[in-house]
């Protein structure tokens, strides 16, 4: 389904369908250049890769995403019985949640870096090796302090592959096409509390725990291999706009077959990497930027209320229903299936929103060509639709703890989770394109820094909620993380109104 819609969106663009306006749109408004959908091209494509070819990129990128959250999820109907065997409290063992949410944020400022220098594909392949041994280690461990540092170093190599999905993201996709994109690379990682819990239920009551990392060991494994054999480079600093030839140590076999790789196609002199050990303090800086700083800590904030509902659901669920691991597990099922349909609905209605905002302000837009946004209201365009998905988050979160409060059917607080589920992804991806736009250039450490904020508000959330929730009771335990959530909404007004002066500030 995914790739279909691409295709369509590819077709979209191949048309001249761009921006709201149809091939026959009126003689005046093509001259007066308003709109330049069929003019001659003198600036070279944004990507010289076949739409082909930049479906399957999208597809590893996503699929890649998909480690991140599912390693978190695949885990938590587990967390009960591992408990038991390690001889460990359930809060002892929501600290490995926490621990794995720091890494997840620290790994990114790292990788991110690395990737937007030496490339994509060298910081996929480490970051694999890295997760397929951390997983290996799990599988064999024997007490609680060894599972703590193995779950670091499984975070560590999944954790900055959303931050290279939304690199890779920024290498193909010009703004006006970002948002559909982003919304398919997020769908795989948005996936994983859906199917995470349900396989990892399956695999903990009719296996064992340990069948879990065994089972990740293997689908890493079958990625990394493909990956390795087919995706070509596509970071903008080494390739261009893939018309670049990479190292030959860096080439695919795509990369040796592809005919594009040609000089004439080229938007700049090829660039070699240049070999320097990460730095860290690059994602940090784009964290104290006025023009970006807003906006982390909005998602960061919205993003905690995913957090404290999934790592809340098996000892709430245990306690109240008595549920087994499996059970668990399938009650994640409506939580992550609303947030990888918002995932791709979402993406569509925010690159719809950029062409409606282009049109009315006769802003221009080539197919397959990026534009300045210097002058264009970009946090207008992606955060007119977060407000409404913010509201529905916040209602969706206190019915979720009101109606665990009260003994009521289980149908209502699962319906709640498929609300939460779709409009918190749903405005995590938003501000998450607004990120990738603000930073098209670095966009893998942009997103490192996006990772960085969230994972560690994230974490000390998650390790609080089950002591709220002793304290204070579910009700009003999601009460105020619904109150909490809703404080971003006078960020984001003022990311509307002043953010377009504070980019003009930083680029003086």
């Amino acid at each position: 389904m995914a790739s279909a819609a691409l295709r369509a969106s590819d077709s979209t663009l191949e048309n001249g369908s761009l921006a709201g306006v149809e091939p026959n749109c009126s003689p005046s408004l093509v001259e007066s250049g308003e709109y330049m959908l069929d003019g001659p091209q003198e600036e070279p494509v944004y990507s010289v890769f076949s739409p082909g070819l930049r479906r399957y990129i999208v597809v590893c990128a996503s699929w890649a995403g998909l480690f991140s959250l599912l390693s978190a999820n695949i885990y938590f109907p587990a967390l009960n019985a591992m408990g038991r065997d390690l001889k460990v409290s359930a809060w002892e063992m929501n600290l490995s949640i926490t621990t794995y949410m720091v890494m997840q944020g620290l790994a990114p400022m790292f990788v991110g870096d690395f990737a937007d220098t030496a490339g994509k594909r060298p910081a996929y392949m480490a970051c694999f090796a890295i997760y397929i041994a951390a997983n290996i280690g799990l599988a064999l461990q024997n007490n609680f302090a060894a599972l703590l540092v193995l779950r670091c170093l499984q975070s560590a190599g999944s954790g900055a592959t959303i931050a290279l999905a939304s690199g890779v993201v920024a290498d193909i996709a010009p703004s006006a096409q970002r948002g559909s994109y982003i919304g398919y690379t997020m769908a795989g990682s948005s996936t994983g509390p859906s199917i995470g819990p349900v396989i990892g239920g399956l695999l903990a009551h009719y296996l064992s725990w340990r069948a879990i990392f065994w089972f990740l060991v293997i689908m890493a494994s079958v990625f990394i291999i493909q990956y390795s054999l087919f995706c070509p480079e596509t970071s903008r600093n080494i390739v261009g706009n893939g018309s670049i030839p990479p190292p030959r140590w860096n080439k695919s076999l795509v990369s040796y077959a592809d005919r594009h790789e040609s000089s004439q196609h080229a938007d700049r002199p090829a660039m070699r990497p240049q070999w320097r050990i990460p730095n860290p303090v690059n994602a940090i800086l784009i964290v104290f930027r006025k023009d970006t700083m807003l906006t982390l800590l909005s998602n960061a904030i919205i993003i905690c209320g995913y957090y404290v509902i999934a790592a809340s659901i098996p000892k709430i669920f245990d306690e109240k229903y008595g549920y087994s691991e499996f059970q668990i597990g399938l009650c994640f099922l409506p939580f992550g299936v609303g947030s990888a349909v918002a995932s791709i609905i979402t993406g569509y209605i925010v690159d719809w929103n950029y062409k409606r905002i282009a049109k009315e302000i006769g802003y221009p837009i080539q197919r397959n060509k990026e534009r300045d946004l210097k002058n264009f209201p970009i946090e207008k365009a992606r955060l007119q639709l977060t407000l409404p998905l913010l509201f529905v988050a916040c209602c969706s979160t206190l019915v979720f703890g009101w109606t665990l409060q009260f003994n009521v059917s289980v149908a209502f607080p699962l319906a709640a989770l498929f609300f939460a589920g779709a409009s918190l992804l749903g405005a995590f991806n938003t501000l998450g394109t607004l990120i990738v736009d603000l930073h098209p250039n670095n966009a893998a450490t942009a997103t490192a820094a996006n990772n960085l904020v969230r994972c560690l508000l994230g974490a000390g959330a998650t390790a609080g909620i089950l002591p709220m929730v002793d304290k204070l009771g579910r009700g009003w335990s999601f009460t105020v993380v619904a109150f909490g959530m809703l404080t971003t909404a006078p960020m984001m007004l003022a990311t509307v109104y002043y953010n377009p002066g504070w980019r003009k500030d930083q680029e003086k």
